[in-house]
C-alpha cells in the first residue's frame, strides 16, 4: 500500500479521536489533521514527535490532511485503521496469509459480511466446501518487542471474538488475524490489564477452536506491506508504555 502525496511533520496536539494539530517541517505551516485510527495512541502522538501526513484536499472534506503514521525513535508506526483489511484480504488471496487448517483453495472471499449481531471483516468459502470468517483488527501498541491489543477498552471487538466462537461451534472456521503495523516485534499478545474480558473470550474462543494469527508489517513514512507471520501468545505479560499516565479529559 502507497500514500500518494507524504508530507513530513510535527505532531501539536490531539483535539479530538478524529482532529489534531501538526506543523509541516518543509514550510513551518501549521496544519490541521484528520487522525486516521480512534484508539488512543498516546504512547505515539507526543507532542514534538515526527509523522507522516498524506495531502488529500477535497471539497468536502474539512482536512486537507491525514495523519498515517508516526516515527517512534527509528521505528515507523503506521496508524491508519483502514489499511489493515485490505493488506488482510490481499495476503490471503495471494497466499502470504496462511489459514491453518483450512484444507481446500479459496472459491470465494467477501469483505464485510454479517453473522449474527456482527459483521465479520471476511468471509470465505473453498473448493472443499469449507466456509469461514476471519476477524481483522490493526494492533499499534508496541512495548520492548511485544506488540498488544488493545489501546482501550473495545466492546466491539469483544462482541466479535464471541460470535466468533458461536460460529466455530456451528461448523464454520474463524480467525482473528492482528496485522501489526510496525516491522519489529518479538511476540504479540491481548492486552490483559487493559480488558480482562477480552482476554478471557479469546481464551474460551482458543478452547473451542478459533485461531488466533498475527502477522507484521514492513513500514516507512510511505509505505506500509505485509512481512511475515508472527508468534501470537495470549500469557506473554506486557507492559503498558502509558502506564502512569494522566488522561486529559
Amino acid at each position: 500500500m502507497n500514500y500518494s502525496a507524504i508530507q513530513l511533520a510535527r505532531f501539536l496536539e490531539r483535539s479530538n479521536r478524529f482532529i489534531a494539530r501538526c506543523r509541516l517541517i518543509a514550510t513551518d505551516e501549521e496544519i490541521i489533521v484528520h487522525v486516521k485510527n480512534t484508539g488512543r495512541c498516546k504512547e505515539l502522538l507526543i507532542p514534538g514527535v515526527t509523522v507522516a501526513v498524506n495531502y488529500q484536499p477535497a471539497v468536502k472534506r474539512k482536512t486537507a490532511y491525514d495523519l498515517i503514521a508516526v516515527k517512534k525513535n527509528a521505528l515507523w508506526i503506521n496508524i491508519d485503521s483502514q489499511i489493515p483489511n485490505a493488506l488482510a484480504a490481499e495476503g490471503i488471496l495471494s497466499g502470504l496469509v496462511s489459514l491453518p487448517g483450512i484444507e481446500g483453495a479459496l472459491s470465494l472471499l467477501k469483505r464485510e459480511v454479517t453473522y449474527g449481531h456482527s459483521k465479520f471483516d471476511l468471509y470465505f468459502e473453498t473448493d472443499q466446501q469449507e466456509k469461514g470468517f476471519v476477524e481483522v483488527k490493526g494492533m499499534t501498541l508496541e512495548n520492548q518487542g511485544v506488540g498488544a491489543f488493545p489501546d482501550a477498552p473495545t466492546m466491539r471487538g469483544l462482541k466479535h471474538v464471541e460470535e466468533l466462537q458461536q460460529a466455530q461451534q456451528r461448523g464454520y472456521h474463524c480467525f482473528v488475524l492482528f496485522i501489526v503495523q510496525f516491522p519489529k516485534i518479538n511476540v504479540a499478545t491481548i492486552h490483559s490489564a487493559m480488558q480482562p474480558a477480552l482476554s478471557e473470550a479469546i481464551k474460551q474462543a482458543t478452547a473451542d477452536g478459533v485461531q488466533i494469527l498475527a502477522y507484521n508489517c514492513e513500514v516507512d513514512q510511505e509505505t506500509i506491506a505485509l512481512k511475515g507471520a508472527v508468534t501470537f501468545d495470549l500469557n506473554q505479560p506486557f507492559i503498558d508504555p502509558n502506564q502512569g499516565k494522566v488522561e486529559k479529559a
